[in-house]
């Protein structure tokens, strides 16, 4: 598949590059946004490096909660950094994602994968532990638009392998529920599926009481955000 850098290209989308997941046990003690309810199960950190997406290549770490709309269960991306600023656009425009801007470094350590978010000092590390298996996971995001709640279904497929996760972060941070050691998975050949975000019946924002925040990459300078790969 052939991919161009165009913020315009319509869902559903394909992005290709190596994963890591790991799935972590404790809860965060911050908010869903208005309309989801948390729901059991294990929340996830994921670190991504993506060589092909319409928008070009570059870096994610994102965190996504177990959640549910009325019958609707899925993945609320709580947190979630890349390093351009039409990535950012792109997913919170199409997806409602929470997409901030941020330098974030890749590190290839033999087979040991390790992605750091240089502001918040947060480490990222993934070492597999057993043979690729090939894997297709569906599933669903939903988030918090600028127009309401929406739904969109996705999927991630690979070559997996088993890894151990680590996740080193200050006491301080918000994110200090992710510290420790997870189980998880690093995905060769990854290949990302996201389909397009659909309002949820009746939970559309009313249109006098819509005010979405304008995005802070059409309104700021240079892009801050870096992309680096060792």
């Amino acid at each position: 598949m052939s991919y161009r850098k165009d913020m315009d290209v319509p869902p559903p989308w394909g992005l290709g590059g190596e994963c890591l997941v790991g799935m972590v046990r404790h809860r965060s003690a911050s908010d869903l946004p208005c309309g989801l309810a948390r729901v059991p199960g294990l929340s996830l950190v994921v670190g991504a490096r993506y060589d092909r997406s319409p928008v070009g290549p570059y870096l994610e770490l994102a965190v996504g909660e177990p959640a549910r709309s009325g019958v609707r269960v899925g993945m609320c991306v709580t947190t979630m950094v890349v390093t351009t600023a039409d990535a950012r656009h792109a997913g919170r425009s199409k997806w409602g994602m929470p997409k901030v801007l941020g330098d974030l470094t890749w590190d290839n350590d033999g087979e040991t994968r390790v992605l750091r978010w240089d502001e918040r000092g947060l480490v990222l590390r993934a070492t597999p532990v057993g043979p690729p298996l090939p894997i297709l996971v569906p599933f669903r995001s939903l988030q918090r638009r600028g127009d309401g709640l929406v739904s969109a279904t996705a999927s991630l497929r690979g070559l997996a392998r088993l890894a151990r996760v680590d996740v080193e972060v200050a006491e301080i941070d918000p994110l200090a529920w992710l510290e420790g050691r997870h189980v998880g998975a690093v995905v060769g050949s990854a290949r990302l599926a996201m389909g397009e975000a659909s309002l949820l019946s009746g939970l559309r924002t009313p249109r006098w009481s819509q005010r979405p925040a304008p995005d802070p990459a059409l309104l700021s300078g240079p892009s801050t955000g870096r992309l680096a790969q060792r």
